[in-house]
């Protein structure tokens, strides 16, 4: 046997008991409750063949004007934080970069894959290191911001219907109080600079272990002097037309959901809208270790309409049709973009 077989069979290479289960097993207990939360639904597809065949076509096409919005919303929030400091990126740019950041995300790196190519591909237009990662972390921010918003509206009005069962509430209070804390954490962060950075980077060097990849420090702490300069940059003035971006982000894609419902017949009031979308998709959000939150958010959403009284053959049409278009597609269609611009030399 020579001396590199010995090394090959080593049992050193092989990764600690503790880095593997850290690694899979959070992963296998949301895919089974995924799938614990969707395949009852299943049941009634049979009968949704029905509503897809009696569907207004009308309000499908309204459905995918409204998402169509939504990234248009989307394009304009990154080229309003760009203009903040008298830079430019256009909205055509941006939705290309919002559609192309994301379908990134879902293979190379969740959340993070998703920044790091929206910070690349902004900063290889021409604008600075302290706009681009401001372009690149912001959008995520205020996003949440107003899905936690929605959410909570449609928690109270759960609690006010008595909808929700004490566990339910437990859970969505807590995913809740989850983004909260993260929210609270960043704005903590800004008057404590030094104390964030090293939670940054005590955060990033797990991620990398777990994930089995390099790490340095210095890179890190680089990446958030520059945030913080992007967030000085904010404060000057000029958050609003962000804000606005992050709520045509939100507000076209309920819009979407609202006339998928009119299509299949069935006319849902404001509150269950927003009760059964709000928590579904942030509870996907909280589920990073599942791309897009796939199976999370189609079986979350499915059991809150039904358990609002929507029968299941829409429920299920709407649903899935919802995430077509929301996810789906865009996902599609975000691979061949981030292709264009990478032959493109990253440029529009």
């Amino acid at each position: 046997m020579n001396e590199s077989t010995k090394k090959s069979l080593k049992p050193n290479f092989i990764p600690p008991l503790t880095v593997r289960i850290g690694r899979y097993l959070p992963r296998l207990i949301i895919l089974g409750l995924a799938v614990h939360l969707i395949l009852p639904q299943l049941t009634s597809l049979e009968h949704s063949f029905k509503v897809v065949e009696s569907m207004a076509t009308w309000a499908v096409g309204l459905a995918i004007i409204a998402q169509l919005f939504r990234y248009l919303g989307s394009g304009y929030q990154l080229h309003s934080i760009v203009a903040i400091v008298h830079q430019r990126l256009s909205i055509f740019f941006g939705i290309i970069i919002t559609l192309a950041a994301s379908s990134i995300g879902l293979v190379a790196g969740g959340v993070l894959g998703n920044i790091a190519a929206t910070y690349r591909w902004v900063r290889n237009n021409g604008v600075s290191v302290e706009v681009a990662g401001l372009a690149g972390t912001l959008p995520l921010i205020l996003n949440n911001i107003i899905l936690i918003f929605v959410t909570f509206v449609s928690l109270v009005y759960l609690l006010t219907i008595h909808q929700l069962s004490t566990t339910q509430t437990f859970i969505f209070t807590l995913l809740l109080l989850l983004l909260l804390i993260f929210i609270s954490v960043i704005i903590w962060g800004l008057r404590h600079r030094l104390q964030l950075t090293s939670l940054a980077i005590w955060m990033a060097g797990w991620w990398a272990r777990i994930n089995k990849r390099s790490f340095k420090a210095t890179d890190t702490e680089k990446t958030m002097v520059h945030l913080f300069k992007a967030w000085d940059v904010l404060f000057t003035g000029g958050w609003q037309r962000p804000l606005l971006g992050a709520g045509m982000n939100i507000g076209f894609d309920i819009l979407t959901l609202y006339f998928l419902f009119i299509a299949a017949g069935y006319q849902v009031g404001p509150g269950v809208l927003l009760a059964g979308y709000g928590m579904p998709i942030l509870l996907g959000k909280m589920a990073f270790l599942i791309p897009g939150g796939v199976g999370v958010v189609e079986g979350a959403m499915a059991a809150m309409y039904k358990g609002l009284g929507i029968p299941d053959p829409v429920v299920v049409v709407v649903i899935l049709t919802y995430r077509l278009f929301s996810f789906w597609l865009p996902s599609l269609l975000g691979f061949p973009l981030a292709a264009y611009l990478q032959r493109s030399g990253d440029k529009v």
